[in-house]
């Protein structure tokens, strides 16, 4: 019993003992989790406690004044200051309610109730960063955006981000809530080059009285200072009716307005508002709407209210020609006020924009023709979607033969060639030299849509979301393109197969003194072989294909056509090894409308291509060690180098990847042995030549003959048999005759000559003896010389067999150009 109760006591005991060590462990637990919570706290305390101490003081200055932005070229000289100009201030009185109400409703509901930082969204904002990442949502109110347009770099960064909320509470202590707002709604851009929302009133509408605005114009003017760009009612009327329709839907969640009055409002189409204003604006504008979308694309700012030093990559000189060439004072003869153009210029070897021409007669603010026009590229796309891949990754040569035999068949109906002219097998040289559609489609075919997407990838095709197909290979399905886009797809054949995406800007200065570099990287888009061998194909182009229009004399230049069906969209892109120029033109209100003047797009070129190019040195495209320049035999299918017979006009020079080249001898010219045993012999009744001979070739030939007197052969006639017949033939002359073996399948192929000639006989005149007298006269024995009186014996027929015994190994050449036809034409009308 006593054992039994110490195990009982020693039991309690250990239990006791297996808690307090439980308890302790607890203990431990939670003392360490606060201290870690503390350590947090304070290390949290410590960074935001630094980020608040490196904060930038509050200038009061630059709270109330425009924030400049700067804008530099390429040399480093200012040409553009934006925030200077088209901006009218006005004071918080100014403001109707109605506008204050769209306002407040979009960008800071409970403006009037908190103190800088509303705790509320800021909260909302913080859960949504930690969900879809940092930046997710800013979370800022009216006052938190006037201190960072006016004090802050807009990186978005946790120190940014506290140091914005710090100066927002001390602006909220040294002005009122009117001043801020005044502040907000003098510095903000509307788009349009217009500054506050005063400016943007009277650019918009026409009005100078903002007393004078409609709630739809109210709610238009309040949803635009989020993207300007993107909600301009001049360039995105459909867009900027959305967000009209999204701020009037706020105002009414938020007590401001009525249903009622917000469906009346919505019924107001936005471009029947629009009362345009004229203005002058900056120079080159339409370089600076490219400028704008790298620095929102690549930055997240607004370049045209968060005063930044901006370097760019603008010519000067290169923007000035282009808008010439696009005015109504240029060289071009523009057929009409209507028709637009818009075209590119790029370094070849950097990617870096040199000029934009946005549009002819464009004004600021419009449509930008350059880049936001998407259009057909029609064959201005072969080079990316069909050789290019073609040769990288099929290893076709210039030479490579392609089917041109007859149309195309597709569901959507047949692909067939801009001339209708469908001679067989061509080179793919000859096919991109006439922009020839099936062998295209043909080739994109063979590639496969995959692969050809992958390679227009590589180059910054922005390719559909439902992807390619086979009309794409010719440029007329889903594929649309800027020429921007088409500008820097083929700067990468230029530049050795090295893509750079096209860029503006090279830095931006913040004003804080941070600097970000927007430079492109390289990218190996392509092998240097295929970039070179493509080139060599697009000379054929300009110097004898269907470019001739865009050539530039004593430049090396190359370039391709393209154009949609009835001449909707007319483009031409080419390059050298300095500038990349890519030009579209068309109608931007009529996507129907033809364009008259098939060839303007190359005028365009040639005379901005020229123009720059002056003074310029301009190497000429080197052929890199991974191509072999070959003699082949022309239209060997596989390509064969040339035998000792092929004629000289039946050589072209190819481009092979180097590796791939032909190794064996073509056999299409062999030798054809010449007739034996040629006789001919005289039919004195018939009063013909019998002509015969032997023919000893294995293929199918034809027997031309030549024949004529007095050593002349002017008469001709041609036969598959072994004999012919000279009708009618003069007497008393001497015929010559020649037979020559003709291959059925290549005239060019022919054997030696072989001749014979033949004695003709004059005509006898048969004359009547004289009648003897009768004298009696012994017999005279008859004479066995005597002849009968026809001493005339025909010469024995010639034959040529003496001449059998010369050398019959000499070949002929054979001429296989498989009926290709191959003229220089310089027709574009092409798909």
């Amino acid at each position: 019993m006593a054992e039994q109760g110490q195990s009982r006591t020693a039991r309690r005991q250990q239990q006791k003992q297996s808690k307090k060590n439980k308890s302790s462990i607890w203990k431990k637990i939670g003392l360490s989790l606060l201290a870690v919570t503390l350590a947090a706290l304070i290390g949290a305390g410590a960074v935001f406690g630094y980020y608040i101490i490196s904060a930038p003081d509050l200038d009061h200055d630059l709270l109330g004044a425009p924030a400049s932005t700067r804008v530099y070229d390429v040399e480093g000289e200012l040409f553009a200051e934006l925030g200077q100009e088209r901006r009218t201030t006005i004071s918080y009185n100014d403001l109707p309610d109605i506008l204050i109400d769209a306002v407040l409703a979009t960008e800071d509901n409970r403006f009037f109730d908190h103190s800088g930082v509303d705790l509320r969204r800021s909260a909302a904002a913080i859960l949504a960063n930690f969900t879809r990442g940092f930046g997710a949502e800013g979370g800022s109110t009216i006052t938190q955006q006037v201190v960072k347009s006016s004090l802050l770099s807009p990186d978005q960064t946790m120190e940014r981000k506290v140091q914005e909320q710090w100066l927002a509470l001390q602006v909220e202590r040294a002005y009122e809530k009117e001043e801020i707002l005044e502040m907000y709604l003098n510095k903000i851009y509307y788009g349009a080059q217009s500054y506050g929302v005063a400016t943007a009133a009277e650019t918009y509408f026409g009005i100078t009285d903002l007393d004078d605005l409609t709630l739809a114009q109210a709610a238009l003017l309040a949803g635009l200072p989020q993207r300007p760009s993107a909600y301009d009612p001049t360039v995105n009327p459909d867009l900027a009716q959305e967000r009209m329709d999204t701020v009037l839907g706020l105002m009414v969640r938020h007590g401001k307005i009525t249903e009622a009055e917000a469906d009346e409002a919505a019924s107001e189409n936005v471009e029947d508002m629009l009362n345009l204003t004229e203005s002058e604006g900056t120079p080159y504008h339409a370089f600076l709407d490219q400028v704008r979308i790298e620095i929102e694309e690549k930055l997240d700012v607004d370049m045209y209210n968060d005063g930044l030093e901006i370097h760019t990559t603008l010519d000067p000189d290169a923007q000035e020609h282009v808008e010439y060439v696009l005015s109504d004072q240029g060289p071009i003869s523009f057929p009409d006020d209507e028709l637009q153009s818009g075209l590119t210029v790029l370094d070849t070897q950097s990617g870096a924009i040199r000029a934009i021409g946005g549009g002819r007669n464009r004004e600021v603010g419009g449509f930008n023709m350059a880049i936001q026009a998407k259009r057909q590229p029609g064959s201005a796309i072969k080079p990316i979607l069909d050789y290019g891949p073609a040769i990288e990754y099929l290893n076709w040569s210039t030479h490579q033969q392609i089917n041109n035999d007859a149309p195309y068949e597709t569901q959507g109906g047949d692909i067939r060639n801009w001339n209708n002219e469908y001679q067989g097998y061509v080179s793919a040289r000859y096919a991109m030299q006439q922009s020839l559609n099936v062998p295209a489609v043909k080739t994109l075919e063979e590639v496969g849509i995959a692969q050809a997407t992958e390679f227009a990838e590589g180059i910054g095709l922005p390719i559909p979301e439902d992807g390619l197909n086979i009309r794409d290979g010719i440029g007329g399905s889903t594929l649309s393109m800027s020429s921007l886009d088409m500008a820097g797809a083929y700067s990468a054949f230029g530049n050795g197969g090295i893509y750079n995406e096209p860029y503006a800007v090279t830095e931006v200065v913040f004003s804080d003194g941070n600097k970000q570099t927007l430079k492109s990287d390289p990218v190996a888009a392509m092998s240097d072989a295929t970039a070179y061998m493509v080139t060599d194909m697009l000379k054929t182009v300009v110097n004898s294909g269907t470019g001739t229009t865009a050539n530039v004399s004593g430049l090396p230049m190359v370039g391709k056509t393209g154009s949609t069906n009835d001449y909707v969209d007319v483009w031409f892109a080419g390059y050298t090894t300095n500038y990349t120029v890519a030009v579209w033109s068309g109608y931007q209100d009529d996507a129907t409308r033809a364009v008259t003047q098939t060839r303007i797009s190359q005028e365009i070129f040639r005379h901005v291509m020229s123009e720059i190019s002056v003074g310029m040195d301009t190497a000429d495209f080197e052929m890199p060690n991974s191509v072999v320049r070959v003699d082949v035999e022309r239209g060997s299918n596989p390509a064969r180098l040339p035998s000792p017979y092929t004629p000289d006009s039946q050589i072209v020079s190819e481009l092979f990847k180097r590796g791939h080249e032909p190794t064996e001898q073509s056999e299409t010219f062999d030798r054809l042995d010449p007739v034996s045993g040629l006789s001919a012999q005289f039919n004195e009744e018939q009063n013909q030549i019998e002509v015969s001979w032997s023919d000893s070739n294995d293929q199918d030939v034809r027997f031309n003959i030549a024949y004529g007197t007095d050593g002349s052969t002017n008469n001709e006639s041609s036969t598959s048999d072994t004999s012919f017949t000279i009708q009618s033939v003069e007497r008393g002359t001497v015929y010559t005759i020649e037979v020559t073996a003709i291959s059925d399948e290549n005239s060019d192929l022919q054997s030696e000559s072989r001749r014979v000639e033949i004695r003709i006989p004059d005509q006898e005149e048969e004359d009547e003896p004289d009648e003897p007298d009768e004298i009696d006269e012994p017999d005279q024995p008859e004479d066995p010389d005597e002849g009968n009186g026809d001493d005339q014996v025909d010469d024995p027929p010639v034959s040529d067999d003496e001449d059998e015994d010369q050398d019959l190994d000499q070949d002929s050449d054979q001429d296989s150009n498989n009926g290709n036809g191959e003229q220089d034409s310089n027709d574009e009308n092409q798909n």
